[in-house]
């Protein structure tokens, strides 16, 4: 998955595939992760929230099932 650079200090890049619905994320860490059945429009407010970590622990983690890639 092609994922782009983004903007924070805890994200790296983050890539998302609407046919599938997976969301990737790559941490600052190294650690990359694949969140399953997520909507678009999560997707986009990630992109657009201005803080990107804190929208991934309060909009992401906990209600995706996931995993470490």
């Amino acid at each position: 998955m092609n994922r782009e650079p983004v903007e924070s200090s805890n994200l790296a890049s983050v890539g998302y595939d609407p046919i599938t619905s997976v969301l990737e994320i790559e941490f600052r860490s190294g650690a990359v992760y694949q969140y399953f059945d997520v909507p678009e429009g999560v997707f986009l407010g990630l992109m657009a929230a201005p803080s990107k970590g804190s929208f991934v622990w309060s909009d992401i983690r906990g209600y995706y099932r996931y995993a470490r890639v």
